[in-house]
């Protein structure tokens, strides 16, 4: 598939994407008011239990507002990036029961390309607004410490890249299984906690520290905050961005063999389901 035919194929699923979420502008507000409603209840959690505790003794970010504000906005606009992905796919598996889907594989077009690009469209519509802001809010607070200029790059790529991956494979999954509902609803709340959005990853349990470091929302939290609010260099993130493409590339993987495996037996038995 050149890449031609994969550029109109993105357009295609932002556009569709486009017209199904988006009624009125409001809609497009609310993207902004939800991230930034859950950033001040999480901050003005956490706020009274720093300051009145010793919890500064064993993390000093907490004692500092404005670091503190600063590492709950990265974790918030990680989060919005891989979550956005999960609704897509909670979205896409929908199609199931209106023929759409059955139409998308009788096209000319790559499986992997369409589970992409509806990811890519859901990302480029959800996230755009809430990285302006927490940009514009990090560079207002004077949070950032960033080692170089080309450092920026590296955080959208760590976003960008292992989010799109996160993407692929749920639209795989999801587009196969008939627990969609109940899939959500494991990825909601529960990727939060375990990928260390609101809390550090220090006074996680072990057993939960573990857990994560198999979702790239934890890995890209890792590079986010260390590129942008200690920091931290391209050699001292490359272990961390090193896991992280790797974890990518296995999301890939798993998404085709996905793919393949849920279209031959829907070939062999007439039902878009993988058991």
């Amino acid at each position: 598939m050149n890449l031609r035919h994969a550029l109109r194929i993105f357009a295609a699923e932002a556009l569709k994407q486009h017209r199904r979420l988006f009624g009125q502008p409001l809609v497009v507000f609310s993207m902004l008011v939800w991230p930034v409603l859950q950033l001040a209840t999480t901050y003005y959690t956490l706020r009274p239990v720093a300051t009145a505790s010793p919890a500064a003794a064993n993390w000093p970010l907490a004692a500092d507002p404005e670091r503190l504000l600063a590492f709950l906005a990265t974790g918030t606009l990680a989060y919005a990036f891989f979550f956005s992905l999960v609704q897509s796919a909670w979205h896409f598996a929908f199609e199931r029961t209106t023929g759409t889907l059955e139409l998308l594989f009788l096209s000319p077009a790559g499986r992997l390309t369409l589970m992409i690009a509806n990811g890519a469209g859901a990302l480029l519509q959800n996230a755009w607004l809430l990285t302006c802001f927490t940009v514009a809010a990090l560079t207002g607070f004077g949070a950032l410490s960033v080692s170089a200029w080309w450092m920026y790059g590296v955080v959208f790529l760590a976003l960008l890249i292992p989010a799109v991956a996160w993407g692929a494979f749920l639209n795989s999954l999801l587009v196969f299984s008939r627990d969609s509902t109940f899939l959500y609803t494991i990825l909601d709340e529960p990727l939060w906690f375990v990928a260390g959005v609101r809390l550090p990853n220090f006074a996680l349990p072990a057993a939960v520290q573990v857990i994560g470091a198999f979702f790239p929302l934890t890995g890209s939290l890792v590079a986010l905050r260390g590129a942008l609010l200690e920091h931290r260099t391209l050699t001292d993130l490359a272990l961390p961005l090193t896991a992280l493409a790797a974890l990518s590339a296995l999301l890939l993987l798993a998404a085709t063999l996905i793919l393949r495996t849920g279209e031959a037996r829907a070939q062999r038995t007439g039902g878009l389901a993988m058991a």
